[in-house]
C-alpha cells in the first residue's frame, strides 16, 4: 500500500519525508509535553510558554531521528546499499534500505552507528543544558535540551533491545549470521525474537489500560503491533530477496499482450478491453509501434458524456521508468517499482519495442511456490 508523503529536503543526498500519520504523533508529543511533563517538572511559567517548549520539543525530537536515520543510512551507503530515502512517521522514522547488507560485519555497522549516534546527541545535548544552567540562561531553553537529552537516551536504549527489526535485533542478526553463514536463517531466528517482543509490548499495553492509564497503554499497545507486524515483514522480504535473487524479468514476463490502438473512443476501450480484461493500465500501440500507455485513473479525468467523443490516443500518458523495465531488468528492483509506484504491472521494453508485460501475480507466485520447495 502506498502512503501519503510529502518531500520535506534532502541531506547528504538523503531525501527525507513525512508520513501523514507524523502529525498525530507532533501533536501528542507536543500536547503531553505542555500540559502534563513540563509544567510538572518547571512550574511557574504560563500556559503559552508551555506549549512552545512542547512543540519546540517535539520538532527538535524529530530531527534528533533524523540525525540517527541519517547515520544509518551514511553507513549503508559506504557498503553500497541503495538508499531510497528517510520517512519519518508516527512511530518515528525509518531508512528505507533496498537491499540487505553484504557481510555479518556491514549489518552490524548498519545497526550499531544508530543507538551510538543517539547516545553521543544525549551527551552533547545533556552538556549543553548545564552550560545554560550555568550561564543562568531561561529555564524553557535549558528544560528543553535537558528533556532532548533524556528522551535520546532513552531511545538509545529501546533501539538496543535484541528485537528485529530495531538496532540491537539488527546487531543480533549479525551475530547469528556470522556463526551459522546463512542470512535467511539469521532473519527467522531474530524475527520471530522480535514478534515475542511485539507481542510482550502488546500485553503491557493491555495491562496499563486496565489500571485506567489509557494513553500510556495504548501507546505500548501500537508500538507492539508495528514490532510485530515489522518483525514479520522483514522476514517475508528477505524470503521475497532470496527466492528472486538472480533472476531476470524475462524469466517472469508474459509475451501474450493486450494492446490497445489509439484511434478506439474511450467507451470503447472500457467495454471491449478494461471490463473484459479487468486490467488496470493498457500498452498504446499503433503498427507495432509503443506510444504510451492508459489507465483507469487517466481515465476518471474524462467526463462519463465525453468517453464515446473521445479516444484512447486522447489520454495516453508517454512511457516512462516508473512504468517500463527492459528484460535484464534484476526482479528484485521491479518489486521495488511496484512498491513505490503501486502498480501492479509493468511494460518490459526492449530497444524501444514493447516485448511483454510483468505483473506482481506472477512474481508472487513463483516466490510462494519456491518458498513452499524449499523451505
Amino acid at each position: 500500500m502506498i502512503t501519503k508523503k510529502a518531500a520535506l529536503f534532502s541531506i547528504f543526498g538523503f531525501k527525507v519525508s513525512l508520513d501523514l500519520s507524523w502529525f498525530f504523533l507532533l501533536i501528542l508529543v507536543s500536547w503531553s509535553l505542555a500540559r502534563g511533563f513540563f509544567p510538572q517538572q518547571y512550574s511557574g511559567l504560563s500556559i503559552l510558554v508551555y506549549w512552545i517548549m512542547g512543540v519546540s520539543s517535539a520538532l527538535l525530537l524529530f530531527a534528533s531521528i533524523v540525525i540517527h536515520e541519517v547515520s544509518h543510512s551514511l553507513v549503508a551507503r559506504r557498503y553500497g546499499i541503495p538508499i531510497r530515502g528517510i520517512t519519518l512517521f508516527i512511530f518515528g522514522g525509518v531508512a528505507q534500505i533496498e537491499d540487505e547488507p553484504p557481510s555479518p560485519q556491514a549489518e552490524f555497522s548498519m545497526a550499531i552507528v544508530g543507538p551510538l549516534t543517539s547516545i553521543v546527541l544525549a551527551l552533547i545535548l545533556f552538556g549543553l543544558s548545564k552550560l545554560l544552567e550555568t550561564l543562568n540562561a531561561p529555564v524553557p531553553f535549558s528544560a528543553v535540551l535537558r528533556y532532548l537529552s533524556y528522551i535520546n537516551g532513552a531511545l538509545a536504549i529501546f533501539n538496543i533491545i535484541p528485537a528485529f527489526p530495531l538496532d540491537g535485533g539488527r546487531v543480533l542478526r549479525s551475530a547469528i549470521w556470522n556463526r551459522k553463514q546463512n542470512l535467511l536463517s539469521a532473519t527467522r531466528i531474530s524475527s520471530r525474537i522480535g514478534s515475542v517482543f511485539g507481542f510482550v509490548l502488546i500485553f503491557l499495553g493491555l495491562l496499563f489500560i486496565l489500571r485506567r492509564s489509557f494513553i500510556g497503554g495504548m501507546w505500548w499497545f501500537l508500538i507492539g503491533i508495528f514490532l510485530s507486524n515489522a518483525a514479520r515483514s522483514s522476514y517475508q522480504q528477505v524470503l521475497m530477496r532470496n527466492a528472486l535473487k538472480g533472476q531476470k524479468v524475462s524469466r517472469f514476463m508474459q509475451k501474450d499482450i493486450v494492446v490497445v490502438p489509439p484511434e478506439i473512443s474511450i467507451e470503447k476501450l472500457v467495454d471491449e478491453y478494461i471490463y473484459k480484461h479487468h486490467f488496470k493500465m493498457f500498452p498504446v500501440v499503433t503498427k507495432a509501434k509503443l506510444i504510451g500507455c492508459v489507465t483507469t485513473k487517466l481515465l476518471k479525468s474524462v467526463p462519463r458524456s465525453e468517453w464515446n467523443k473521445r479516444t484512447v490516443g486522447d489520454i495516453t500518458e508517454a512511457c516512462t521508468p516508473e512504468n517500463t523495465v527492459s528484460p535484464e531488468t534484476d526482479a528484485i528492483r521491479v518489486l521495488g517499482i511496484m512498491r513505490q509506484t503501486g502498480s501492479s504491472r509493468l511494460l518490459v521494453v526492449h530497444k524501444g519495442k514493447l516485448v511483454g508485460i510483468i505483473t506482481l501475480k506472477d512474481l508472487i507466485d513463483f516466490i510462494a511456490l519456491k518458498i513452499e520447495l524449499e523451505e
